[in-house]
């Protein structure tokens, strides 16, 4: 079969999709008779080849990560984490803050004289759907909140959106979702990239993590690091320490991100046994 020899781990998602996860790469095989003597056991981690690292070492090693989610579990294995941040590098980007937006938040506009061009920096990074966090870089949040509300799945919500329009960075369009259901907890995350910078095909890439591991999470963000044009992140989601309680947590992640480029932070904890949660949000601006 396909998946022994490639060594890899098959995720069943539900209507339409296999996912076949091996390191570095993610291969879509549409789900049909054929393909259902495909599906096999996960029996190890897809990080077998990969090293934890601290996150706070990641945020730090590079001055421009651009916008960033974070997914996992505290070591204690009761909460699940999320954490959003964005940059900036023009005074557009930077005049932003966040705010509270029901069970979610928006970005808005610190000093609306200054706003510019709101189309791909004023929307909701977060939103709450049942017991489904959503957690992205931009609008798409409410395509996914939306489709999904209608029976889609994630993946199928994707499919509907590409990298932003900001030639020529054509920055990825990232998006996390978490869900919790009766003590459970599990969570995917999302990328839509140029092909190598190529805006007439968009590769798409779905990680999912079926069993959290206490302590651990993932990392995703929109750069490599600063340059001209920015370049596109780049391999599997980094594998990184989930580490402290929501303060010490959001403070960690504030005081690692570079202090010229960052703009505002959101931290989440969920009660993985009772679906509570508390928030930190954290501007620049102020």
């Amino acid at each position: 079969m396909i998946a022994d020899r490639l060594g890899a781990h098959l995720y069943k998602f539900p209507a339409e999709l296999y996912i076949i996860m091996c390191v570095r790469t993610v291969f879509f095989i549409p789900a049909g008779p054929s393909n259902l003597g495909m599906q096999t056991t996960l029996s190890e981690n897809m990080e077998d080849d990969m090293e934890r690292v601290s996150l706070a070492k990641e945020l730090s090693s590079t001055t421009y990560p651009g916008r960033g989610i974070v997914i996992g579990r505290t070591k204690d294995g009761k909460k699940a984490v999320t954490a959003y941040f964005i940059m900036g590098r023009s005074e557009n980007s930077r005049n932003r803050v966040f705010v509270e937006d029901g069970e979610g938040i928006r970005t808005q506009a610190f000093d609306p004289s200054k706003l510019e061009d709101p189309s791909l920096i004023i929307y909701a990074p977060v939103r709450v759907l049942g017991n489904k966090t959503i957690v992205t870089n931009g609008d798409q949040t409410d395509t996914i909140y939306e489709l999904m509300d209608k029976q889609q799945t994630f993946e199928q919500a994707l499919r509907t959106r590409e990298f932003e329009p900001d030639a020529p960075n054509y920055t990825p369009r990232i998006s996390g979702i978490m869900h919790i259901d009766n003590g459970e907890f599990n969570y995917a995350m999302s990328i839509l990239k140029s092909n190598n910078g190529n805006p007439d095909a968009c590769n798409r890439y779905t990680f999912a993590y079926s069993a959290p591991v206490a302590g651990e999470g993932h990392f995703i963000h929109t750069y490599m690091g600063d340059g001209n044009p920015l370049p596109s992140f780049e391999g599997e989601p980094t594998w990184v320490d989930i580490e402290g309680d929501i303060d010490e947590f959001t403070d960690m992640v504030w005081e690692n991100l570079n202090e010229d480029n960052k703009v505002s932070l959101f931290v989440r904890y969920i009660d993985i046994a009772t679906g509570e949660y508390e928030s930190r949000i954290v501007n620049k601006n102020k």
